[in-house]
């Protein structure tokens, strides 16, 4: 089942982007969202986002999926 995998990998990695999960689960990151928001309810992962370093308003010049971290919590 891919939640157990997911809980594996970040077991192992203790944190990722949400990027980084949709390319090595090869998903849509959204898809990779609905699947995380699982183990969120559940109190076993984190979610937080890195601000953008540019300092402007976003114009879409960054891709906001690798600013979204997802860590588990031991």
């Amino acid at each position: 089942m891919i939640l157990s995998e997911i809980k594996h990998y970040l077991m192992a990695h203790r944190r990722a982007t949400l990027s980084d999960l949709a390319v090595h689960f090869d998903m849509d990151p959204d898809a990779m969202r609905g699947m995380l928001v699982q183990w969120v309810r559940k109190g076993r992962v984190i979610q937080s986002e890195i601000k953008a370093g540019c300092g402007k308003t976003c114009s879409g010049c960054c891709d906001h999926s690798s600013l979204e971290i997802y860590e588990w919590v031991a």
